[in-house]
C-alpha cells in the first residue's frame, strides 16, 4: 500500500514537472518569436545580391553606389544597404557599374533560313554566342523575315533562344534575302505586314525597309503605312541614296515621329556642309520627333561622320550594332565596343547607357525592359570602364585612339547569371576540397538553359 502511494505522488509530479515545461516551452517560443523577429526577417529573401556597385538607370534618373537584390527573376529591390544574410549569393561588385541589359535594336540573328546565297543565310548569327558577353539580353532582329517568314522563323530561332529576340518585319514578305528580292515590289503588302505583327504584340516591334535601289518612295511608303496600321514604329536603312528621294525628305517628311533612321553615320548620309558644319535639316527631323540610330554594321559608321555631329550636338538617340558575319570581325566588334567609340567621342558615361538601355526600349514601345525599377524583369549587365591605351576601327578601317573600354564582368538575364568573366560569383578553388560541378539553379544559369525536368 506504501508502495502504490508512493508511485501515484510521483507520477502526479512528475505530470506537473511536464505541465510547467510545456508552460515554458510556449513562453520561450513566444519571447524567442518577439526577440528573433529582426534576425528573421532579414533571412534569405532574395536569390542574389549586388553590392556597392554604382547603379545607372537612365529611366529613374539614378546614378549612385547602390545594392541590388534579385528574385523570382525580378529586381526586388533597390537601397543604399541590403543586408548581406538576406540573399542566397552575394556578389561584390565595388568598382563597377551596375546597369539595366542593353538592348540592341538593330541586329540579324535570324540564321537557319534555307535559302543558300541570302543575307539571311550567309550573314546572320546566332544570338546566344555574342549577346551576353557583351552584356546584351535583349536584341531585334531588324528585318530579316517577313510577313510570309516569321512564323517559321520565330518557330526556329526565338522560341529556342536564350537571348530575347524581338523582330522588325521586312515589309518584303520574303524578308531580308538579299539582291533582287529586295527590289521586289510586288512582295511589299503593308496589310498582310501589319496583319503579322499585330498576331504577336510586344515580339513583332517594328517594320524594317531596306537595300532599296529604285527612285522612286515605293519601299518607305509602304514601309510606314505597315507602321502605321500596326502602331510600331518603322525603321529605315535608306539603301541607295538618290537624287530622285533624298535623304533629307526621308527625314523631314516621310518618317512619323517615333520612326527611325538607322545607319546615322554612313558616309552617304548629307550630314556637313562644305565648311564642316552640322546641317540645319538634322535637327529639324529631330525636332519632328525622328529618331537617330547607330546601327554601325560593316560599312555604316564613320568617324569623319560621327565626330564633328557629335562635337556639334548631334549625338545618337540610341547605339546599336548593326550584328552580322561581316561587322562582328571587322570595325564593329560588338555592343560595347561600339558604346566606347561613342565614349570615347566625348559622351558622359550616363548617356551613352542610356543608349544601349532605356533609350531603345522606349524607341520600340517595350517600356517593361531597359530600367531597374522594382518589378521589372531583372535584366541587369555589370559593367568595368577599363582605362588605357585603345584603339578603335570605324567602318572603312580608319583607327581613332582611346583611353576608355567598357568590358561586361556579369550579365544576368530574368533573374539568372548567364555571364561571368572574371568568376565574381564563384568561390577560390584552393578553399572548396575535393569539389564537384557547382551550380545553384536560383541564380545561376552559366551551365545553360534548365531542361524542362529541371523546371
Amino acid at each position: 500500500m506504501l508502495i502504490l502511494y508512493w508511485t501515484i505522488l510521483r507520477l502526479k509530479r512528475w505530470r506537473r514537472c511536464c505541465h510547467n515545461i510545456r508552460i515554458m516551452a510556449c513562453h520561450i517560443h513566444h519571447w524567442a518569436a518577439i526577440l528573433l523577429a529582426p534576425l528573421l526577417s532579414a533571412q534569405v529573401r532574395y536569390d542574389l545580391l549586388l553590392k556597392h556597385g554604382h547603379v545607372i538607370d537612365a529611366k529613374s534618373g539614378l546614378s549612385a553606389v547602390r545594392d541590388i537584390a534579385i528574385a523570382n527573376g525580378r529586381i526586388a529591390a533597390i537601397a543604399e544597404d541590403i543586408p548581406a544574410e538576406s540573399a542566397v549569393k552575394v556578389v561584390d561588385v565595388r568598382s563597377l557599374y551596375v546597369t539595366p541589359g542593353l538592348v540592341d535594336i538593330h541586329t540579324h540573328v535570324m540564321t537557319m533560313s534555307g535559302l543558300r546565297g541570302s543575307l539571311v543565310e550567309d550573314q546572320n548569327v546566332w544570338a546566344d554566342s555574342h549577346t551576353f558577353r557583351a552584356g546584351v539580353t535583349t536584341v531585334v532582329d531588324a528585318g530579316s523575315s517577313g510577313w510570309r517568314t516569321f512564323e517559321e522563323q520565330k518557330r526556329r530561332i526565338i522560341d529556342h533562344s536564350r537571348t530575347r529576340i524581338l523582330a522588325m518585319l521586312n515589309i518584303v514578305g520574303a524578308g531580308q534575302g538579299g539582291g533582287a528580292s529586295e527590289q521586289d515590289t510586288g512582295d511589299m503588302d503593308p496589310k498582310a505586314t501589319a496583319a503579322m505583327a499585330k498576331r504577336y504584340p510586344g515580339l513583332v516591334v517594328g517594320i524594317k525597309t531596306a537595300h532599296y535601289r529604285g527612285p522612286e518612295w515605293t519601299a518607305v511608303e509602304r514601309a510606314v503605312e505597315a507602321g502605321r496600321l500596326a502602331d510600331v514604329p518603322v525603321m529605315v536603312d535608306f539603301g541607295d541614296f538618290r537624287p530622285e528621294r533624298p535623304y533629307e525628305e526621308l527625314v523631314t517628311k516621310k518618317l512619323r515621329p517615333g520612326d527611325i533612321s538607322t545607319h546615322m553615320y554612313l558616309g552617304r548620309v548629307p550630314m556637313l556642309d562644305e565648311n564642316g558644319k552640322l546641317r540645319a535639316y538634322l535637327r529639324e527631323a529631330r525636332r519632328r520627333g525622328v529618331i537617330f540610330d547607330v546601327g554601325h554594321g560593316g560599312g555604316s559608321f564613320l568617324f569623319r561622320q560621327a565626330v564633328p555631329a557629335i562635337e556639334q550636338g548631334f549625338p545618337p538617340d540610341s547605339i546599336s550594332t548593326d550584328l552580322h558575319t561581316e561587322s562582328m570581325n571587322a570595325g564593329m566588334k560588338d555592343m560595347l565596343n561600339v558604346a566606347s567609340k561613342i565614349l570615347n567621342i566625348g559622351m558622359p558615361l550616363d548617356d551613352v547607357i542610356a543608349r544601349v538601355t532605356w533609350n531603345p526600349a522606349r524607341e520600340i514601345k517595350r517600356t517593361d525592359l531597359g530600367h531597374l525599377e522594382v518589378g521589372a524583369v531583372a535584366d541587369v549587365a555589370v559593367l568595368r570602364v577599363e582605362q588605357g591605351n585603345f584603339g578603335f576601327v570605324d567602318s572603312y578601317g580608319a583607327r581613332m585612339n582611346g583611353n576608355k573600354l567598357l568590358v561586361c564582368e556579369l550579365t544576368i538575364h530574368d533573374g539568372l547569371v548567364v555571364w561571368d568573366l572574371n568568376g565574381l560569383t564563384r568561390e577560390d578553388w584552393r578553399g572548396l576540397g575535393k569539389y564537384d560541378k557547382m551550380q545553384d539553379r536560383r541564380w545561376d544559369s552559366t551551365y545553360g538553359p534548365l531542361s524542362k525536368k529541371q523546371k
